[in-house]
């Protein structure tokens, strides 16, 4: 068995070390003999056919500004994917970007892939810190939170998470990033699958389940570190 995660614009949307949740899902599939490609995708590239997994980081607001044409004319099929039930993970940056735009401080409009239900204006100052939130699939799940952007999902759209400690999506209404079918946005850095396996998992779960056509049940891991790990971050004050 082989997955093949789809990496999109590790140049340019790559902040606080993003790059580790893809470091994360290789070792979680490879310890369990399931071999991974990581095809990293850049604007202009002929986008691949086959992938199992979507990621994408955060960025600076320049770097959402070179990738929006591009970001546009991948949509229609970023958007099939998702909606057939390809997981994702998205990272703030890209989880602001696949909603409607993204409107930075000096009142620029970004466009965004208009996939999942949100926009994003950009606050009066940052939102930062450690998170820790309540989810009703994983539990707690824990990160770092860095970002200025107010993100508003739509009423009939869940979260991904409650705010326990941290902003979250706004710093008003408690709400953490987005699970919409199999895609999960949030704002957590850190990255969050080392410290949250259970999403990991989740993930790659999804992936083999969409691409065998039947339940799957990975083999259990020793996760006595990442788990001491997730501990850890979450008695972290603000």
């Amino acid at each position: 068995m082989s997955l093949t995660i789809l990496h999109l614009y590790p140049k340019e949307m790559n902040l606080y070390g993003d790059h580790g949740n893809v470091l994360a899902l290789k070792k979680r599939c490879e310890w369990r003999k399931i071999r991974t490609k990581v095809i990293e995708y850049e604007p202009g590239d002929p986008l691949p056919k086959d992938f199992d997994i979507i990621f994408g980081g955060g960025g600076q607001d320049s770097g959402q500004s070179k990738i929006e044409q591009d970001l546009l004319r991948i949509a229609p099929e970023m958007k099939a994917r998702i909606e057939d039930g390809t997981p994702a993970l998205l990272i703030c940056g890209l989880y602001q970007l696949f909603g409607k735009y993204f409107e930075t401080a000096e009142g620029k409009r970004i466009n965004g892939a208009n996939i999942l239900p949100l926009a994003t204006v950009a606050g009066p100052k940052r939102l930062i810190g450690n998170i820790k939130i309540s989810t009703s699939s994983f539990g707690d799940v824990v990160g770092y939170e860095n970002h200025s952007g107010l993100t508003k999902i739509s009423k009939n759209a869940n979260a991904f998470g409650t705010v326990v400690t941290g902003a979250g999506n706004n710093g008003e209404d408690l709400t953490e990033g987005i699970f919409y079918k199999n895609c999960i946005g949030t704002y957590l850095h850190g990255p969050i699958l080392p410290k949250n396996p259970r999403v990991a998992d989740f993930l790659i779960t999804k992936a083999l389940e969409r691409k065998t056509g039947k339940k799957y049940t990975l083999d259990r891991l020793n996760d006595r570190i990442e788990l001491r790990a997730h501990n850890v971050a979450a008695t972290r004050p603000r």
